[in-house]
């Protein structure tokens, strides 16, 4: 199972609660360590890259200028070769899951890489951009310019990543087999709606 969650929408929540119920691994921190190890860089490296990596195409593409895309963002004029490293190794990794015990995997554009797949489940967390910002602060208890501003910039990294690598919008409904708005039900009822749909699907133990 892929879970997408655009920042708010409660995807650290939710998937780790999805694989306890399923009784199936959480596949969230333990990816840039194998990633690490794939490339010979410190875990330290790669967790950090996990991080920033989209965060810095979004850098490069403000920076260096852009060119149109197909989908209508906007992608850097130039090559990015680490971030495309740990792409590939991400890629990798997710296929090996997939092909083996299986598990919930959060983020990583996974409905993407995994599209092809007919044994998976595509998940997408989402909601209205000013119900995840209130959530968030709730859940956080930081000021809300703080989250405002992490949270816009978190969106329009992340969208801009999966334009720039999968050349599609990682918001829209079709990439998915359920869609639930996070900000709308109690995450007790989200996590029940995932659940139903993953054994429907025949996932779980």
């Amino acid at each position: 199972m892929t879970i997408s969650a655009p920042y708010g929408a409660a995807g650290a929540e939710v998937g780790p609660a999805v694989a306890a119920r399923l009784g199936l691994p959480f596949h969230d921190r333990a990816i840039p360590a194998q990633v690490a190890g794939r490339l010979g860089v410190p875990v330290e490296e790669a967790e950090a890259n996990d991080e920033t990596v989209v965060r810095g195409l979004w850098r490069l593409v403000a920076s260096l200028g852009t060119m149109p895309d197909p989908v209508g963002a906007v992608v850097p004029g130039t090559t990015l070769p680490d971030a495309r490293a740990y792409r590939e190794q991400t890629e990798r990794i997710l296929g090996e899951i997939a092909a083996g015990d299986g598990g919930v995997v959060l983020g990583r554009a996974g409905a993407m890489v995994l599209r092809n797949r007919t044994d998976a489940l595509h998940v997408r967390l989402d909601g209205p951009a000013d119900r995840r910002l209130a959530a968030a602060v709730a859940r956080s208890g930081r000021p809300r310019h703080e989250i405002a501003r992490e949270m816009a910039a978190n969106d329009r990294a992340r969208e801009a990543y999966v334009r720039h690598f999968y050349r599609c919008d990682p918001a829209a409904a079709g990439h998915y087999h359920v869609v639930v708005d996070t900000t709308a039900l109690p995450l007790d009822t989200v996590v029940d709606i995932v659940v139903t749909a993953a054994r429907g699907r025949g996932l779980g133990r």
